[in-house]
């Protein structure tokens, strides 16, 4: 069978075709700048690699073109061969707990879930309709990245205010990156032919998020009420006191959204570096001596390391801590950081097992409390098998 797995952004659209046979990946890409000038295109797979530009006014002219791209590079015969295609939907509200076959109303709640995502949700709404447009009749799902987190108990995603801003808004912790996390200890889990685990996965990159999982369940999670809480992120300033945006506000004559603005576009790494948002031109320039570089780094994994802390003590122990995301499974120094500062919890690296980029592999010492894994992640494939479970 092969199911396509699609993420859409507001102005790009990436897609992955598998053959779940063998879980292998047929052709990937990525439309960029859609509905912007100088927009393009990139399709590839191991025996080609096409970049080309080309007027993408929406996501519909980018769904068009892909699909016609895929019967002309005969990577399928015609379009009855896609046997399903799986969305990326970051928020699903409170309602939504698990993946679920797209229909009309499915598509109304990920538009009403819009003020929970702005950036993200409208532009998934217009994907699943452009694709059910050209494909009527091609069984599609859509695969919420909040899900993972609807298990967290009431004490858990509540928060200490009005109780009626609960009840009349939905103000709680929903969580991101669910789809990840959840991969992450589902393989973890098979690798080790054991359920009963306590895992804490780290999802580090440009953004960010910690998630405590007991029993393939999430127990708590950093990202909060959207995704700027938690942990120091590329551009993400992570938890602060919210008292500072009245005074900053006040100080520099700026409203909300200027000031809102500045915490999620100009802040973590970019902000306090005064450099980049992103960590690789961080520890480039920490072997610099730059300044701001060491103290942006020392923030970002001081404020993870304070999660893993937490939810270690929260399952009341961990049997595995998971590094995965672009940090997470790349950044061996960040990952030697992290583990450092976790030395009272008895949990150690193997120095030579950690001299390792992009691969399934246990970093731990042998004399470590818990094991420590760089797990890879593939949302793609996860959403693709979420598919694949859904239509059959």
């Amino acid at each position: 069978m092969k199911i396509m797995s699609i993420n859409a952004g507001s102005s790009s659209l990436k897609f992955s075709l598998f053959d779940m046979d063998t879980n292998d990946v047929l052709v990937s890409g990525l439309f960029e700048r859609i509905g912007i000038e100088g927009s393009c295109y990139t399709i590839k797979n191991s025996e080609f690699k096409i970049k080309q530009e080309a007027v993408l006014n929406n996501h519909a002219d980018a769904v068009k073109i892909l699909l016609d791209k895929l019967i002309e590079l005969k990577i399928i015969n015609s379009l009855e061969e896609l046997d399903g295609i799986g969305h990326r939907v970051v928020h699903g509200g409170d309602k939504y707990t698990d993946s679920v076959v797209v229909s009309d109303q499915v598509v109304e709640d990920i538009i009403r879930f819009s003020d929970y995502a702005p950036l993200h949700n409208p532009a998934h709404a217009v994907c699943i309709k452009a694709f059910r447009e050209v494909l009527p009749n091609t069984p599609m799902t859509v695969v919420f990245d909040t899900a993972f987190h609807q298990t967290m108990e009431k004490d858990r995603f509540l928060y200490p205010v009005p109780y009626e801003w609960y009840e009349n808004y939905q103000v709680r912790k929903y969580g991101a990156h669910g789809t990840s996390h959840r991969y992450v200890s589902k393989k973890v889990s098979e690798v080790l032919v054991k359920d009963d685990l306590r895992i804490i996965v780290c999802h580090l990159g440009n953004g960010s998020s910690i998630t405590a999982v007991k029993d393939g369940k999430c127990v708590d999670t950093s990202m909060g009420f959207t995704p700027l809480a938690g942990v120091v992120m590329g551009t993400r300033s992570g938890d602060i006191d919210v008292s500072l945006v009245p005074y900053v506000m006040e100080k520099e004559g700026k409203s909300v959204g200027e000031i809102m603005d500045a915490l999620n576009k100009k802040s973590g790494f970019l902000g306090v570096s005064k450099l980049s948002s992103d960590s690789r031109d961080i520890e480039d320039a920490i072997k610099e001596g730059n300044e701001q570089a060491i103290l942006a780094q020392k923030m970002f994994v001081n404020s993870v390391v304070k999660y893993i802390s937490q939810y270690y003590v929260e399952m009341g122990g961990c049997d595995v801590l998971a590094f995965t995301a672009g940090i997470g499974e790349n950044s061996i120094s960040t990952r030697a950081e992290i583990v450092e500062q976790l030395a009272c919890l008895g949990i150690k690296l193997d120095v030579e097992a950690n001299n390792v980029r992009g691969e399934l592999t246990c970093i731990s010492s042998k004399d470590s409390n818990s094991l420590v894994y760089l797990v890879p992640t593939n949302e793609e494939l996860m959403i693709a098998m979420d598919t694949l479970a859904l239509i059959k």
